[in-house]
């Protein structure tokens, strides 16, 4: 019996190879080998609930891929930035994304990041997400996600381990959500303007502006977007700020800078945006890029 992150190829259906015994751990990983060995080790589990962690360094990209299974990805410490087809998610420490099963992502690492995800098989329990979501961390969520990543590794967990994957389950369906997505317009043109204006975010364009760039009128420019992004002009812009806030102040910038940079006319009107959007102050996020910057340094 082997511990829950064993790697596990399905290429020798028998039991791991001499190498995969050896390295039971996802630090001692080769870093070139690390992404596909976890893939074909989720994609062979046959649990309901298989639960993996890994650490990366800042900027660290793993490259677009899917899963059969569903995905809740959980940044213990540092940001997160998914990207999919239909837009960027913002995974914030403590919080969490739920990704579906069959859906292609990349992932970037914004600082230092300790990630813990549970692979979940579908159909494993009723009221499961069927779209792309961030959450919040609960207190029981983060106690069960840590215990399970100790779990032994078993085709069919019973006793405690059962108990512990099925509290799991109920538990995503309890999740707070979190308003941290920014999903892109099909439409080229909308595309391209938003892009645009994540290159440089600012709080004061105007829907006049962004329609008369479009090529439409304020009215036909207001329907389209909310059509493609299901935001209203003003939301989605606030949360694209948000997206270029999160980095700098993981990186320990002043809050002062980044929101004056931002174009906000007074900090305090950020930090009610801020706090509005992620259930905590700015102050926080600085203090938690201080000590990633201290613990890089020391390390």
């Amino acid at each position: 019996m082997y511990p829950s992150f064993v790697i596990w190829s399905k290429s020798f259906e028998s039991g791991p190879t001499a190498m995969e015994q050896h390295l039971k751990s996802p630090a001692d990983w080769p870093p070139e080998l690390d992404d596909r060995w976890r893939h074909e080790w989720i994609e062979a589990a046959t649990a309901k609930v298989v639960a993996l962690w890994a650490d990366y360094p800042d900027r660290y990209h793993v490259k677009p891929h899917r899963h059969s299974r569903s995905q809740l990805l959980y940044a213990l410490s540092g940001v997160v930035m998914v990207s999919t087809g239909s837009g960027r998610w913002m995974v914030p420490p403590e919080h969490a994304i739920w990704l579906p099963a069959g859906v292609d992502h990349a992932v970037d690492m914004l600082g230092v990041v300790q990630m813990r995800s549970i692979y979940v098989r579908p159909g494993a329990i009723a009221g499961l997400p069927e779209d792309l979501r961030v959450f919040a961390i609960t207190g029981l969520m983060r106690s069960l996600m840590i215990e399970a990543m100790a779990l032994p590794r078993e085709e069919q967990p019973g006793g405690r381990s059962a108990l512990i994957q099925d509290l799991l389950l109920h538990e995503i369906l309890n999740l707070p959500e979190r308003p941290l997505a920014l999903p892109l317009p099909a439409n080229r043109r909308l595309a391209l303007i938003c892009r645009r204006f994540l290159e440089a975010p600012s709080p004061h364009t105007t829907i006049d502006e962004w329609a008369k760039a479009a090529g439409m009128s304020r009215r036909s420019f207001t329907r389209a977007f909310h059509r493609e992004t299901g935001l209203g002009l003003s939301m989605w812009r606030q949360q694209a700020c948000m997206f270029a806030a999160l980095p700098r102040l993981a990186d320990g910038e002043p809050v002062t800078t980044v929101a004056l940079d931002l174009g906000y006319e007074s900090v305090a009107a950020f930090i009610t945006m801020f706090k509005r959007m992620t259930g905590e102050p700015p102050r926080s996020w600085l203090k938690r890029g201080q000590r990633n910057a201290a613990a890089t340094a020391s390390g």
